[in-house]
């Protein structure tokens, strides 16, 4: 009889263990590496200002035109803002670097491998029309964002499938274990609303995801599209009746009462509209409008604000570059690649046309602690010897370091070099002309761009190369050309930019990664597929541990520089705005940003 009961107790104990062992553990929010900075009862964002008032209209422009609010197809020129109508399951501080808070998931539960993850949704969370989110809205757009778009079907591709596992619960379940940037990730994606887009419009057309469309699409976020003027103009409106106003996570942000877009032909028809105050705020982007235009009245007598805040750049790593792409023959060889950036006389640039306001990029991830330098040592030289008959053998003793001119000497040096390289690849000048050496065929190229605000910087460097025999065309086309153009990667030579954050993961294969060279739609603008690329973003992703995860970035860093996959542009390193005295922002700025919109207000009484 006793060991009757003492066997009966050890399977109780089991079945406890076992019941414990499986209960979910429920939790506010996610940091993928290190804890949350705030606790499950916060009450706001440290960098609000939660008495900020619910006024005023903010009024912002943008270049080009736009024909789209359907977020979901790679089609069509989406319209700016459109994501304020959307919600997300989790929403980002942008105080923390690596912590992400419930927004439409009350709370979030992951196992210890990581191979699923499980929200579970607020019950107050309501679409615009009043009816709740479900599960099956969340199905329905992870299922469709993939199906329909590039982007999203590449940054979620280990997403195997997603289930509805209880009344407000869905889980995702993924094709790898031990991924911990995963779980993260998939809190980011806009969550659609299955039943409007399944049902039929006001004219009692049935509604179809998969087309461009300028009817105002419904979500469940803070703001309604309430007014469209295709190509123009694109106004949204503030919902009273927003279920998440009250929430920890959004107090004392989504202040504005109306938020619109006016679509302008270019950046300076778009700087005299904000000089003129039909515009509240601009981002300025040119240096040199920065250092010799905003000198008129507004800014003298304080009605316009200038800032140049570094904020956003504490935790963003940039490359701006010129891409070659490597699909087409002329740019598989690295020296004919190398050759160009020797073309590039950014010295005489910067001084002529940014009065010395910008600064070379040379690196992947400028201006952060991911940055390579100097030569390869510790656990980072550790990483690339296994790799080191993969990857260009300069890594190992050669620094990386772009090219510098300025003056007639040094151009004529790098001009030289530059020569030598293309023909070590196999041109040669034939008069005043690069020609391949054996098929005679000239090296001749276009670069395409989608602003006119950026012929200035790139005619110089076109002026250059063709003082080397090389024939390069620059062609700005509209906005919607551009993405079409890009997404099926029809093009010589773009600019591009990567932005990266201070925890890479699995975006970096839509960088770089082979998989993704001949997917329409990857951000794989140059065309890389190359095994070590591909085993150090498998390092990155799976890294043991922050130590870890620095130096194996440090490693791909340096790889991708050594390859001269890119010609490096420049940066500023600063968020130059302007903005009128009409709004005005929180006094603390976030620590990696600056809240803009969502935390900035309008002045009332102004």
């Amino acid at each position: 009889m006793k060991r009757a009961l003492a066997v009966a107790a050890a399977a109780f104990v089991a079945t406890a263990s076992i019941a414990t062992a499986q209960e979910p553990q429920w939790r506010h929010g996610m940091a993928v590496i290190g804890d949350l900075k705030l606790p499950p009862d916060f009450k706001q964002l440290p960098y609000v200002n939660v008495d900020a008032p619910k006024a005023g209209d903010l009024r912002l422009g943008d270049e080009g035109t736009f024909d789209n609010v359907n977020i979901v197809i790679d089609r069509g020129t989406v319209a700016s803002g459109v994501g304020l109508i959307y919600d997300t399951l989790m929403k980002r501080s942008e105080e923390e670097v690596f912590g992400t808070y419930g927004l439409l998931a009350e709370a979030v539960s992951y196992p210890e491998d990581m191979s699923t993850v499980t929200f579970r949704l607020r019950p107050e969370a309501k679409w615009a029309d009043g009816e709740p989110v479900t599960p099956e809205d969340v199905i329905f757009s992870m299922e469709t964002l993939k199906k329909n778009s590039a982007f999203y079907s590449g940054y979620y591709r280990h997403v195997t499938g997603t289930e509805k596992s209880g009344e407000r619960e869905v889980t995702f379940h993924f094709d790898e274990k031990n991924n911990k940037e995963l779980p993260s990730i998939v809190g980011d994606f806009p969550i659609l609303p299955k039943h409007w887009w399944e049902g039929k419009d006001s004219q009692g057309r049935q509604r179809d995801i998969t087309r461009t469309t300028l009817e105002p699409v419904m979500g469940s976020g803070p703001y309604k599209i309430a007014a469209i003027q295709p190509g123009s103009v694109v106004r949204y409106e503030l919902r009273d009746d927003y279920w998440g106003k009250d929430l920890p996570i959004n107090r004392g942000q989504n202040n504005f009462r109306s938020i619109s877009y006016t679509y302008f032909a270019d950046a300076d028809v778009e700087f005299e509209a904000f000089r003129a105050g039909t515009i509240d705020f601009r981002q300025e982007n040119s240096s040199s409008r920065w250092a010799t235009r905003y000198d008129f009245d507004a800014v003298k007598d304080g009605r316009i604000k200038k800032e140049a805040l570094t904020n956003p750049f504490k935790a963003t790593g940039v490359m701006q570059a010129m891409v070659p792409n490597m699909r087409r023959e002329i740019f598989k060889d690295a020296r004919v690649r190398e050759a160009l950036n020797y073309a590039f006389d950014f010295e005489t640039m910067n001084k002529n046309l940014a009065y010395g306001g910008l600064k070379r990029v040379d690196s992947f991830f400028w201006g952060t602690e991911l940055a390579s330098s100097g030569l390869p040592e510790g656990r980072e030289l550790a990483i690339l010897e296994e790799l080191k008959d993969k990857v260009p053998p300069q890594v190992f003793t050669t620094p990386y370091k772009n090219p510098v001119g300025g003056d007639p000497a040094k151009v004529r040096d790098n001009l030289r070099k530059a020569v030598e390289l293309l023909k070590e690849a196999g041109w040669e000048l034939k008069g005043n002309r690069m020609v391949n050496a054996k098929t005679g065929q000239p090296l001749s190229f276009e670069i395409l761009l989608n602003s006119a605000s950026q012929e200035r910087s790139v005619n110089p460097f076109v002026a250059s190369v063709k003082k080397i025999g090389i024939d390069a065309r620059i062609r700005t086309v509209d906005s919607s050309q551009y993405i079409n153009r890009t997404r099926s990667f029809d093009y010589d030579v773009i600019w591009a930019v990567w932005a990266q954050t201070l925890n890479p993961g699995n975006e970096q294969m839509e960088y770089w990664g082979s998989e993704s060279v001949s997917r329409e739609g990857s951000r794989n603008y140059a065309g890389i597929a190359d095994p070590a690329i591909d085993t150090l973003i498998r390092r990155i992703v799976f890294t043991p541990d922050r130590e870890d995860q620095i130096a194996a970035v440090k490693a791909m860093d340096r790889v991708l520089l050594a390859n001269h996959y890119v010609i490096p542009l420049f940066y500023s390193g600063e968020m130059k705005v302007a903005y009128w005295n009409r709004i005005t922002r929180p006094e603390t700025l976030p620590e990696y940003g600056i809240g803009f919109p969502d935390t900035w207000y309008a002045k009332t009484g102004n």
